[in-house]
């Protein structure tokens, strides 16, 4: 073949020279345009969770988008029309702490970044299809957030309530429970607080069982850490409400227990601290100040620093008596902080014999402890372990002898029958906190009228829109930034006309983030979120690419919100995401890369060092997707000599585009095929790095077939290059096309197509067969893969080593297993 004048100016392997080639080309043949009319090709949905815009792109975003690459690419070459889009997750706390920071608008903040990642994106080659972009932060998108808000607001899904949240002093707003990591802010580790505020809900709770049941639809598609973590997080639990009289209270108190056959056991009650009824129990009574000073003690102390184990326990006596429901006795009330105040009804009936908590708190108050499950463990009075097994009941009057699950049918039989309580569920899950006291989200589109209340503000009028940050004092400092926005926030009733007020609050950007993959097959609707033909079409998302770190907040807020829009008619499935990978982070030297450890890896630096191409494999080789890269093991200068040792084998072939490969080298073919079988099963199954080592494999086979084999002109090179080519396109799309251009053929290689693989090349010419005698080996051989017990047995037994082995003993047994094995047992 002649070369061109470019190639005799680049003789060697040049990654600066290719980029700068080929960007501009893909840009004028948008090979992955995923919304042309007349595609035939069978649709898949492959997206990655799209990013926060706060700085350029860094080496987690190179691992997890070079990862969704492949899978793209893949897809494309197997010959599916496949969406892979890309936006900005774009509203938060970040960029409104950075503005506040510059003292400037954070729309400006926000942007900017926005383009400095895009052209990073652009240069990373990643295949996505930039007419479907969007940016939450525009108003054309967040317009649907409130539509969806209102939506929500008609079904009683939104709604507005006094309680103790999860408050932020660092960031001054609320936060939901699943934002609160190990009693800290997930934005900016300030410990968190519990304030009284009314605020906005969404109901997901009324989902729990149905977002708990429809897991096994994921079973098997979803790694199963997200799915146990899910379960977890929601909690769900079958007990029973049981009604305890309180002395001086014409209401009774109900409480949620898991073992209402324990009731017998119960000494004493215990009501969360922080709870209203705590509050009203102590009013004038002699414990009063006491608790009062208790509960100003305990205030700053995070849900789950109440619930350690470890953790001292502490309490105050409320001088009240609750009356045990089934014989009767007196229990004395006491307010706690290890009880929470939004579970169940945040108090519970203490058995300290069978619950370790219960057992702490009555050791440290000297309160009495009963044994009412027989077990041959020690007396938690005594040993200070509470027994938790199921053994028969003691002490219980009518439950003595019956075990667990008979003692719970029967007591919840006769509480049911007394009018004292019922069988019933509970679950961890709360609903989600949705309102936010910062300006940077989208607003909450209610009006708050004097004589009409909550009204949702007219469809006609969204997206209401944030006011000008200009004049606004963004500081984080207990209410919103809009209220001080008065022309703004005063408006009329869209009912009666009378001045009203906005809200004030704006959205969690969790929810910008539940429902975005819908927006991406209509990313141009002006007139709905999206059309019900593009999702018919597009949805669900086949496969979808993102961190473990979401596992919780943003995973359950999807599959909720799908659940809703399902109900709603608006979709036809209940789960968003059929498939999920996690990959894991990349770190350096064991530690997250930070610049306070003076640890960080510039992205920008790598690929001007090393090459987009020879990053994107580095990430992809380094190991399974799910397991961290520790920077400091890879070897990115090693992936640029390996594209080198690639390219060439792409100038060194002889014989021309469209040349019969059937008649050349049955070896390397067989080599070829194998690599592209075996590639295609690990891309599959998620084994990126497998796939790598097998173009490895086939690219060292070449090189020895060209340099000492049939030689460059055999039309099984040309067959092999071609195939090594189209697999590294999916890891390094530059040096990829770069090769199909000196191997004669026109841009695009990711459309090319995925050779086929001819099944008579895949079978094998012989096997390697292990021979052990007492099941330790001792030889290995290479035997035909047709082969019968029979014939590898008497292979076996007549081999040199086996036979000085064996010694001219009479072996015992021999186990034959054609073609893999034969053990000689002596």
């Amino acid at each position: 073949m002649t070369t061109s004048r470019d190639e005799q100016t680049h003789a060697a392997y040049d990654f600066a020279y290719v980029q700068e080639k080929w960007l501009p080309v893909w840009d004028k043949l948008e090979p992955f345009k995923s919304g042309r009319a007349d595609d035939k090709r069978p649709k898949k949905y492959v997206l990655d969770m799209f990013p926060y815009p706060s700085g350029d792109l860094h080496m987690g975003h190179a691992e997890a988008y070079a990862l969704g690459d492949v899978i793209a690419r893949y897809w494309i070459q197997k010959g599916f029309n496949v969406m892979h889009p890309i936006g900005w997750d774009a509203f938060g706390l970040p960029a409104e702490n950075a503005a506040i920071k510059r003292n400037e608008d954070p729309r400006i903040w926000t942007y900017e970044n926005i383009a400095t990642q895009k052209a990073s994106m652009r240069r990373y080659a990643c295949s996505f299809d930039w007419d479907r972009v969007f940016n939450t932060c525009d108003p054309e998108y967040y317009k649907w957030n409130q539509w969806l808000f209102i939506e929500l607001h008609k079904r009683g899904l939104a709604y507005r309530k006094d309680s103790a949240v999860n408050w932020c002093p660092g960031c001054q707003t609320v936060l939901a429970n699943e934002q609160v990591v190990a009693g800290l802010c997930e934005r900016c580790d300030t410990a968190v607080t519990k304030k009284k505020l009314n605020q906005w809900y969404f109901k997901i709770t009324d989902y729990a069982d149905r977002l708990l049941d429809d897991m096994k639809e994921l079973e098997g598609k979803w790694p199963d850490k997200v799915l146990t973590m899910q379960r977890n997080w929601i909690g769900r639990s079958q007990g029973a409400n049981v009604n305890f009289v309180i002395e001086g209270r014409t209401e009774p108190v109900t409480i949620y227990t898991t073992r209402p056959d324990t009731l017998y056991g119960a000494t004493f009650m215990v009501v969360a601290v922080d709870s209203e009824l705590a509050a009203e129990l102590a009013s004038g009574t002699p414990a009063e100040s006491e608790f009062k000073t208790y509960l100003e003690s305990v205030k700053a102390a995070s849900d789950i620093d109440r619930l350690a184990t470890d953790r001292p326990k502490s309490g105050v006596f409320l001088q009240r008596y609750a009356i045990n429901p089934v014989n009767g006795e007196k229990l004395p009330i006491w307010a706690s902080d290890y009880v929470l105040a939004d579970y169940g009804t945040g108090a519970i009936m203490a058995v300290p014999a069978h619950d370790q908590r219960d057992l702490d708190f009555a050791r440290a108050m000297k309160l009495p402890v009963r044994v009412v499950v027989q077990s041959d463990e020690e007396d938690p009075s005594v040993s200070g372990v509470a027994t938790t097994g199921d053994g028969k009941m003691i002490n219980s009057g009518s439950l003595n002898g019956l075990n667990k699950t008979d003692a719970i049918t029967a007591i919840n039989k006769q509480l049911e029958a007394d009018g004292l309580g019922k069988s019933a569920r509970n679950y961890r899950l709360r609903d989600w906190l949705v309102s936010r006291q910062r300006y940077w989200g989208t607003p909450i589109p209610i009006v708050h009228c004097e004589k009409c209340g909550e009204i949702p503000v007219p469809a006609d009028q969204l997206p209401l829109t944030l006011p000008d940050a200009k004049g606004l004092d963004l500081k984080p400092k207990g209410q919103s930034p809009l209220a001080a926005a008065t022309d703004w926030v005063n408006t009329s009733c869209p009912k009666c006309g009378a001045a009203a007020l906005r809200d004030t609050d704006t959205m969690d950007t969790f929810v910008d983030s539940s429902w975005y993959f819908l927006r991406y097959p209509s990313s141009t609707n002006h007139n709905e979120p999206f059309s019900r033909a593009d999702i018919d079409t597009w949805l669900p998302v086949d496969q979808y690419v993102g961190g473990v770190t979401h596992a919780i907040l943003h995973l359950l807020y999807s599959r909720f919100f799908t659940k809703v829009l399902h109900d709603i008619g608006m979709l036809g499935f209940t789960e968003p995401f059929t498939r999920l990978l996690n990959q894991g982070m990349v770190v350096m030297d064991g530690s997250a890369m930070s610049k306070s450890r003076g640890n960080l890896v510039r992205l920008s630096d790598e690929l001007e060092n090393h090459g987009v191409d020879a990053i994107r494999l580095s990430m992809v080789f380094s190991g399974p997707p799910e397991d961290d890269v520790d920077w400091a093991d890879v070897s990115p200068s090693g992936s640029v000599k390996f594209l080198s040792r690639a390219w060439r084998l792409s100038g060194d072939v002889t014989s021309q585009p469209g040349v019969d490969f059937a008649s050349g080298n049955i070896a390397l073919r067989k080599a070829t095929h194998k690599a592209l079988h075996d590639a295609a099963f690990a891309v599959e199954s998620f084994r990126f790095n497998v796939a790598i080592a097998r173009v490895m494999e086939l690219v060292n086979a070449t090189r020895k077939a060209i340099d000492s084999g049939p030689g460059a002109a055999d039309p099984a090179v040309r067959e092999a290059v071609e195939a090594i080519a189209i697999m590294l396109s999916l890891v390094a799309p530059f040096t990829a096309e770069e090769m199909w251009d000196r191997l004669g053929h026109k841009p695009a290689i990711a459309t090319a197509g995925w050779p086929v693989v001819d099944e008579k090349l895949l079978v094998a010419d012989a096997v390697e067969a292990v021979i052990q005698i007492n099941g330790k080996i001792k030889e290995r051989i290479e035997v035909p893969p047709t082969i019968t017990d029979a014939e590898i047995e008497a292979l076996a037994l007549a081999h040199p080593t086996i036979a000085a082995e064996l010694n001219g003993a009479t072996p015992k047994k021999v186990i034959a297993r054609a073609p893999k094995i034969v053990n000689i047992v002596l």
